[in-house]
């Protein structure tokens, strides 16, 4: 293991941002070369749940439910135990080091510079290829209303956004992506609330439904408890997204207050969101129904349920709400992806000219590489070529799982140099933080391990492990290179 650096309050390293000035982010970054730190609290929080809170939720969980039925409750209930931990710990490393490449910097410094090379790299080539699943997606959301819209041209024009979004600053990346947000957030709201009113009230001409769905069809856990560890390959990944919030440390105005804060709200939120509205789903909708669902809007738990209190066009309704998730979700990512590839420009770890910042510190070239994944998923999709689309997912499922064992290995080096040398920091510490990395390490490694019996996650393992063996000879390629120079 590498021996540690010293961390913030040393003079500046390459992954350090340049400090913003009084009198403007935008004019500093000019002068200095350095990320603008602009991102205020609120928004970090809310980067954090746009890109967490994605399409799987607002479409239903149909393949996890029909896996394990209505214990699909404690995969989900597993699933926010372990992203919470994983959250906090990771709110934790972020706030003592607020620097551009964020965790990956952090394992660099702690783990070694293979594990920030890896780290990173995996991270983006997994956000990649998310953002193109989800402008796809949003591409299909706006052909259900206008199915005559050529496919190619609904995939620019979304795409055109997120990327017009993420080119000007990072403010206005800040401010679209709050407001994306605060609307899926809002509509979470409403569906929680209509559901819980439909279970414990009901309506004049329909009875409360109650929570006897949860029992009355083969039982609570109708498939075996064997089910809810199985559901849970699919459950993590619904979660994956969060770690963007420490990717914007090295923006934000305050940075150990944007981090405490948004980690530990996001960690409370998501796990209420998920939980909460999974179980009222399950105890309105059989759960066979449930698993039966095609994924389109018309089949959409939200369709369901305003359908059922009243609202009308519930469909429209439902569609434009998960077109502002895929939207929000592919915002946040690609904004994720062009920081981390950023930082690997910047410690020569990638092409040179990706460590480039505009006049108003935004990494306009890093943003260009990371858009890739949008055409490639695009052309992928269109073509179905050779269940290709389904390897480069595959890839990214693994790749979430390794990024964060890397990130509970980087927390768990990091506090034993932090408890040893507690006068280089400052900020918040996690009460026995090292153990609860380890728990949460072998609850992921427990998820990785559901591809004994899951051929998605099987493939995904071998798949992912060959990328990873990959990466690890471009790593040693390029140190060799280095040292050749040097």
């Amino acid at each position: 293991m590498a021996a540690p650096e010293r961390p913030a309050q040393a003079p500046a390293s390459p992954t350090d941002p340049a400090p913003a000035s009084p009198s403007g982010g935008e004019e500093a970054a000019a002068r200095g070369g350095g990320l603008v730190r602009s991102l205020t609290p609120r928004q970090t929080t809310m980067i954090g749940l746009g890109s967490a809170l994605g399409t799987g939720l607002f479409l239903g969980s149909g393949s996890a439910i029909s896996a394990v039925g209505p214990a699909v409750i404690v995969s989900y209930a597993i699933g926010a135990v372990l992203v919470a931990i994983i959250a906090v710990l990771l709110g934790e490393m972020s706030a003592a080091h607020p620097v551009q490449g964020s965790f990956g910097a952090v394992a660099h410094r702690y783990l070694g510079p293979w594990a920030g090379f890896v780290t990173r790299w995996t991270y983006w080539f997994s956000a990649v290829v998310v953002i193109g699943t989800e402008v796809v997606a949003s591409a299909l959301y706006l052909r259900w209303w206008w199915p005559g819209v050529p496919m190619s041209a609904a995939i620019l024009a979304v795409a055109a956004v997120v990327l017009a979004v993420n080119v000007i600053n990072v403010k206005s990346f800040g401010t679209t992506e709050f407001w994306l947000s605060t609307i899926k957030v809002t509509a979470l709201c409403a569906f929680i609330l209509c559901a819980a009113f439909l279970v414990l009230f009901g309506l004049p001409d329909t009875g409360a439904t109650g929570f006897a769905h949860l029992t009355d069809d083969g039982g609570f856990v109708p498939q075996g408890v064997k089910s809810i560890w199985i559901a849970m390959s699919v459950v993590m990944f619904a979660y994956a997204g969060f770690e963007v919030v420490a990717i914007a440390s090295a923006e934000a105005t305050d940075p150990q207050r944007s981090i405490r804060t948004a980690m530990r709200q996001l960690a409370w939120r998501l796990s209420v969101f998920y939980v909460l509205a999974i179980t009222l789903v399950v105890a309105l909708i059989p759960w066979r129904r449930l698993a039966a669902g095609d994924g389109s809007v018309e089949a959409s738990p939200f369709v369901r349920v305003f359908s059922d209190v009243g609202v009308p066009a519930a469909a429209t309704l439902t569609n434009l709400v998960v077109l502002i998730a895929a939207v929000s979700a592919a915002n946040a990512h690609l904004y994720g992806a062009s920081r981390l590839l950023h930082s690997l420009g910047d410690d020569g770890l990638a092409p040179a000219p990706l460590a480039r910042l505009t006049a108003r510190g935004v990494p306009a070239n890093a943003l260009a590489a990371s858009t890739l994944g949008i055409a490639a998923a695009a052309l992928l999709a269109f073509y179905d070529v050779g269940g290709i689309f389904g390897i480069l997912m595959s890839i990214a499922l693994f790749a979430v799982l390794l990024v964060w064992l890397l990130i509970l290995a980087s927390y768990i080096a990091f506090r034993r140099h932090r408890d040893a040398h507690p006068e280089e920091f400052t900020g918040f510490t996690v009460p026995g933080g090292s153990r609860l990395a380890l728990v949460a390490g072998a609850g992921v490694l427990a998820v990785a391990a559901t591809a004994i019996e899951v051929p998605d996650m099987r493939q995904a393992a071998g798949i992912g492990l060959a990328f990873t063996a990959v990466l690890l000879g471009c790593y040693a390629l390029t140190t060799l290179r280095r040292s050749r120079r040097s």
